[in-house]
């Protein structure tokens, strides 16, 4: 079982899990941002640079004047036993540095891969550790300097830029502000005092430090301060002493720079007294400690909201879909049971379980009956075009008793007209169930990560609408041929007796004269009578063989085809076909890495013996 000491390592490994996914805390809610840390702030030369080489003991930040820091740095210590002191990037996972100037160099090529030789900052981390039996396990996050104005290269934004990036880290109730201040300037005008009042105003987050105490006038201290009676904060004010430029420009040795601050303090008559709770070391020490009680403290809240994460990506995954097996066995049996659920969405839609089945009923009843009522049979049956067809078809010799060529070719005539609505209908259905089945696809879950399978299934299923509304064609102007190829006769029959019993009898009441308006108004009328008659039989029988022909076989053998096509399929044609969209394959991997990472994450925490 791990002690409370692993906690700040293990937190450090989450950290650099969090930021190779992405997650770069600093803003948003994140798992990154749960996970307490240590947030150095100040003032551009207020000595941040000095006091971090202090607490690691190496000279290895960059410098120079205006923004040097221009990305967060996340600086991990990690205290070994013995063995050579070594620096690795996570960017860099594969190299060690050895030479603190190589780290240096490092940070400063790495910070410029990202923001350019300008002076444009970014809130993008470098994650740097550092391994050496001279450290305390600390995680710090050097954060760029506080400024009041823009200087050349930089824009007139940069200030609050800065502002609200530093504002990110320490506003999290999980960070510690490391608030570094130079003695040598009022405390009342520090920018990180100030920044810390504003978010942390009762101190509980807030480390003081004091810098530069050793450039104060002469005859001053900064006893007021360090004691709490300035400015209190609920933890110990901590005074450092940096090194000189001088000391910077003659490379000395940080464990010397080291000694000499303890002495500074030791031998100070106005500091003496507080030496032993001074100098880098100590702050390190203080930091490392608070920083193993603010991580215990906040463990079950980071737990809890790990296990919430977790159910999260796992529904996620489950709506996107999760890895296909590789094996052409797993691949077939995926393939149909998408095709599974795309007909279950399909027959849905037409039978009412979803919207867009009502369309085709609404060609049925409005459509078709509206078609058929524009037709010109009035002008076809028109006393002058009555005439005419009767005469044509009489020839050289008149009708003797009724003109039945004439009739019957006024009936084909007007019977032709209904092939147009018979097929319009047929193509009106065509294309309610070709959209059904567009929409079927894209509201069918399982496939949207398949765009190829998708374009396969639209293709299949639109060949067989094909098929079907070829044979429903066929069929429906089978219906209105077949009523032109046998006339109804007991139609004709009652309409001549009571024509018959209209004349008393007299069979020769209506052929007197055969080209009477009468007679050619009475035999319009009664082709009229029977063209509405099977009007009524078409309007009827047109919907039924529409459906047997296209919607009954749609819900039953929409995709046999394809069925059959993909049973011959060997596993490489199977995998192409399951070809997923590259942004979806990419949204997937790294749902599953923040998975693995917050599995992980629990696991090890687990492990260590916080409660």
């Amino acid at each position: 079982m791990a002690t409370l000491q692993s906690l700040i390592g293990l937190v450090n490994k989450i950290q650099r899990a969090c930021t190779v996914l992405g997650d770069h805390g600093g803003e948003g809610f994140s798992l990154w941002e749960a996970l307490p840390s240590v947030a150095v702030v100040g003032g551009q030369s207020s000595g941040k640079s000095s006091v971090l080489e202090s607490i690691v003991g190496r000279d290895f930040l960059p410098r120079g004047s205006g923004i040097v820091t221009r990305r967060p740095l996340v600086l991990q210590l990690h205290k070994t036993e013995g063995g050579a002191e070594y620096a690795e990037f996570l960017h860099a996972p594969k190299k060690r540095f050895t030479d603190f100037a190589a780290v240096r160099k490092e940070i400063e090529d790495e910070t410029d891969r990202i923001t350019g030789k300008t002076k444009q900052i970014s809130n993008i981390p470098i994650h740097l550790s550092i391994y050496s039996p001279n450290v305390v396990n600390l995680t710090l996050i050097d954060l760029p300097g506080m400024t009041k104005v823009a200087v050349e290269g930089q824009p007139e934004s940069i200030v609050q830029d800065i502002d609200n990036m530093v504002r990110s880290y320490v506003e999290k109730p999980s960070c510690i502000i490391l608030a570094i201040s130079p003695a040598n300037q009022d405390i009342a005008t520090s920018d990180a005092i100030k920044l810390a009042r504003e978010v942390d105003p009762t101190g509980e987050r807030t480390f003081g430090v004091l810098t530069k105490l050793d450039l104060m006038d002469k005859g001053t201290n900064a006893l007021d301060v360090l004691e709490g009676r300035a400015y209190r904060l609920q933890h110990p004010w901590v005074g450092i002493v940096n090194r000189s430029q001088a000391d910077i420009n003659k490379n000395v040795d940080m464990m010397a720079a080291r000694q000499k601050e303890r002495e500074y303090f030791e031998n100070s008559p106005d500091y003496s007294h507080l030496a032993h709770k001074m100098g880098s070391v100590f702050l390190a020490k203080l930091l490392s400690q608070h920083l193993e009680i603010v991580i215990r403290q906040r463990i079950p809240s980071i737990i809890s909201m790990i296990n919430k994460a977790i159910d999260e990506i796992n529904a996620e995954l489950d709506r996107i879909g999760r890895p296909i097996a590789a094996d052409g066995g797993a691949q077939l049996y995926t393939i149909l049971d998408m095709c599974r659920a795309f007909d279950k969405v399909f027959k849905e839609h037409l039978n009412g379980g979803r919207a867009g089945g009502d369309r085709i009923y609404g060609v049925f009843d409005n459509q078709l009956p509206a078609a058929l009522k524009k037709l010109p049979l009035d002008r076809h049956l028109s006393m002058q075009n009555v005439r005419k067809i009767v005469v044509e078809a009489d020839g050289y010799q008149p009708h003797l008793i009724a003109p039945e060529q004439g009739i019957r070719r006024l009936i084909d005539g007007s019977l032709g007209y209904f092939k147009g609505p018979a097929e319009a209908t047929v193509d009106a259905v065509h294309l309610v169930l070709k959209e059904l089945v567009r929409k079927s696809i894209a509201e069918t879950q399982e496939l949207k990560r398949f765009p190829a399978l998708q374009s396969d299934i639209a293709a299949f299923a639109n060949d067989a609408l094909e098929r079907f509304r070829d044979q429903s064609r066929k069929t429906v102007l089978r219906l209105v041929e077949m009523e032109s190829s046998y006339l109804t006769v007991e139609f004709f029959r009652k309409l001549q007796f009571e024509q018959h019993e209209k004349n008393g009898g007299n069979p020769q009441g209506p052929n007197m004269d055969r080209y009477t308006d009468n007679h050619l108004r009475r035999i319009g009328s009664n082709v009229s009578a029977y063209v509405g008659m099977v009007c009524d039989t078409l309007r009827n029988s047109i919907p039924k063989a529409v459906v047997y022909c296209q919607v009954r076989e749609a819900k039953r053998s929409l995709l046999s085809n394809f069925y059959v096509q993909i049973g011959k399929k060997e596993k490489e044609q199977l995998s192409q076909m399951l070809d997923e969209d590259p942004s979806l394959m990419a949204k997937r991997e790294t749902l599953a890495k923040r998975l693995e990472l917050y599995k992980s994450a629990r696991d090890e925490i687990d492990s260590v013996a916080w409660k």
